[in-house]
């Protein structure tokens, strides 16, 4: 495994974390300038389409283990590499939730019983959504992620596009799904922030992992079913494409 691969996952994933989680915990309830759902939503889809412009030629850009595992069940990624990205996403991730700690905190008022932007389900769960709701969101919304990611990176797609499908599909997809889990699809970037808030974020986690994973790879599975053949392209991203 190539280390600039991993550091790339890892600067990626730092950035995906810290502003779209920071766009959460920072500026969504600002009095008068609060960005709301929809700039929250739109924070983490531009974080996918600047990071994969930016390191889409060198890692892929990856930035999510459930996306790292779908691309692998999609036969767009090899299975031997799965476990540094992985590793790099979640280093990525935690530095960045301590950064952003560091930043909020400064802030009189700041209360990280709030929840951190950590993801939940029932009590934690914004609209107070059942453990089995936010179980099928992750999947399903994860699942249609990873359709779109093998979909958009398809030999045969618009070359040079890919980034914008897949950060819009973010964007819609968290517009969706913040109401009830916070949205995660992302177990990367549901670590670093629950470990910062600890306690019930933490005994939830494990949630955050199984759903999105299940779904990612259900994703890939579908479309590699799906398409007329599994290469993606050759420019734009690479065949360790995709992000967030």
């Amino acid at each position: 495994m190539d280390i600039r691969k991993c550091a790339a996952e890892a600067i990626g994933t730092f950035w995906l974390t810290f502003a779209g989680c920071g766009s959460a915990v920072i500026a969504a309830g600002v009095p008068q300038v609060g960005i709301g759902l929809l700039g929250v939503s739109l924070a983490f889809g531009l974080t996918v389409v600047t990071m994969a412009y930016a390191i889409g030629h060198i890692s892929g850009c990856h930035l999510n283990p459930a996306v790292t595992i779908g691309l692998a069940a999609g036969r767009r990624f090899p299975g031997r590499d799965i476990g540094p990205y992985i590793a790099a996403q979640v280093l990525g991730s935690v530095a960045a939730a301590g950064l952003l700690l560091a930043i909020a905190g400064g802030a009189p008022g700041f209360d990280l019983a709030k929840g951190f932007a950590a993801n939940g389900y029932g009590d934690h769960s914004p609209g107070q959504y059942s453990l089995v709701a936010c179980f099928l969101a992750e999947v399903v919304l994860t699942l249609v992620f990873l359709f779109v990611i093998m979909g958009a990176t398809h030999g045969k797609a618009p070359a040079g596009f890919a980034p914008l499908a897949i950060g819009l599909c973010l964007t819609l997809i968290h517009l969706v799904g913040i109401p009830i889990t916070n949205l995660s699809v992302n177990p990367a970037r549901s670590t670093g922030p629950a470990l910062v808030a600890g306690g019930w974020a933490l005994g939830q986690l494990w949630l955050f992992w199984v759903a999105p994973i299940i779904g990612g790879a259900l994703g890939g599975i579908l479309y590699r079913w799906l398409s007329e053949e599994p290469s993606a392209q050759v420019t734009g991203l690479p065949t360790a494409t995709a992000t967030s």
